[in-house]
């Protein structure tokens, strides 16, 4: 009799990385950091005990996809999955180790797409088991701490330094700190005033609901400006404006740097936080806002006691959005020399440096996850609350 497998999501993650490990290069090996290199497989790059770990997870967890579910297993293919994740990071700092002993100053191994899919199935496979486990949001956050953390701990132990994406930040570690600094002021510059300008558009639509056509009319034609294109549009107007009042040219303000980045992430920010807005304030029950008005409240007490706790969920979903977006539209502003991550994505794309790329979009990936990580727990911590 045929066995169906229990579990085909994890069957098909780990079928991938398989596949991956057996076609794909692990590590690159190159004479100097703008060659793409040679691939080297897993079986001639790692060392032979990390092999038979690497090897070993895969075949568990294939073998646990057939079984039938409980969670002691569910708990088991986590652990196991959050092992072969770590492995594979150790397997590739220890096997650019390996090679790189003898080899020439200028030489650099880098990671392999191999190494990058493989690794994509295992933290996918960490997810599927956390999901089925129905975890609360405190103990995803605790599994996030641990796994990011044991994974911070091969990097700053020193595991990893012979890998070339290493190697460019510890030429450039005091660049990188000014440019994750500037980052994040440009995410933080431009997401407080799109709250505030965007949760008083929502309020002005709840009340006038005959703005609405034109008001997202216009915020949606904002959006599909592309995000080059509305960089540039801002520098002619902002330079006329800083020649005319040197007051603001001291401020910064002009037509290059970080005044136009903040003001492009601004408008692209309006319209999720004004949608979002609506949709919260309108999630209100007809009745509780009858009610209150009953009950001699005005409609500033309305909204800040009853809409705004009861639509909060929605405001944090539309949060998400705009934090997400603004974090990797923020790359953009390299462009115009307002800095950040994107100043080492297009350093690396002007010299064909791949790791030097992977420097700037490591990161802005990392701050994106964990920006929306850590909001959908707060909107699943609020609704068990409210479910409560």
């Amino acid at each position: 009799m045929r066995m169906a497998p229990r579990n085909r999501v994890l069957l098909t993650l780990i079928l991938i990385g398989v596949a991956a490990a057996l076609s794909g290069g692990f590590v690159m090996q190159a004479p100097n950091r703008l060659v793409s290199g040679t691939p080297i497989m897993i079986w001639n790059a790692a060392d032979s005990p990390i092999l038979l770990a690497i090897a070993v997870g895969p075949a568990l967890l294939i073998a646990a996809s057939f079984v039938r579910p409980s969670s002691i297993l569910h708990w088991e293919m986590l652990a196991v999955s959050a092992t072969l994740l770590l492995l594979l990071l150790d397997g590739a700092g220890v096997s650019a180790a390996r090679l790189s002993q003898g080899a020439a100053l200028a030489a650099r191994i880098s990671l392999g797409w191999g190494f990058w899919i493989m690794s994509l199935c295992a933290a996918l496979a960490i997810v599927d088991s956390a999901r089925r486990l129905k975890l609360a949001p405190s103990a995803r956050l605790v599994l996030a701490v641990v796994v990011v953390g044991a994974a911070a701990w091969l990097a700053v132990s020193g595991r990893l330094d012979q890998l070339s994406i290493l190697r460019e930040f510890a030429t450039r570690r005091e660049s990188f700190a000014i440019e994750l600094s500037r980052h994040a002021t440009l995410v933080i510059g431009a997401l407080l005033p799109a709250l505030a300008i965007g949760l008083f558009l929502a309020v002005w639509a709840t009340r006038q609901p005959a703005i609405k056509p034109a008001l997202f009319g216009t915020l949606n034609l904002l959006q599909t400006i592309p995000s080059v294109a509305l960089f540039g549009l801002l520098i002619a107007p902002l330079s006329a404006v800083a020649a005319a009042v040197p007051s603001l040219a001291a401020l910064g303000i002009g037509g290059i740097g970080i005044a136009p980045a903040i003001i492009a992430l601004v408008l692209y920010a309006l319209l999720p936080v004004a949608r979002n807005g609506v949709a919260g304030i309108e999630a209100a029950d007809p009745a509780i806002i009858e009610a209150a008005l009953g009950m001699g409240l005005t409609r500033r007490q309305i909204f800040w006691r009853a809409q705004l706790p009861l639509g909060l969920p929605i405001f944090l979903a539309g949060l998400r959005i705009v934090l997400v977006q603004t974090i990797g539209l923020a790359v953009i502003a390299a462009l115009i020399g307002g800095g950040g991550l994107g100043t080492f994505i297009f350093q690396g794309v002007g010299q064909y440096a791949v790791d030097l790329v992977l420097l700037g979009a490591i990161p802005v990936t990392l701050l994106a996850l964990a920006a929306d990580f850590l909001l959908s727990l707060s909107v699943a911590a609020l609704d068990r609350r409210r479910a409560a």
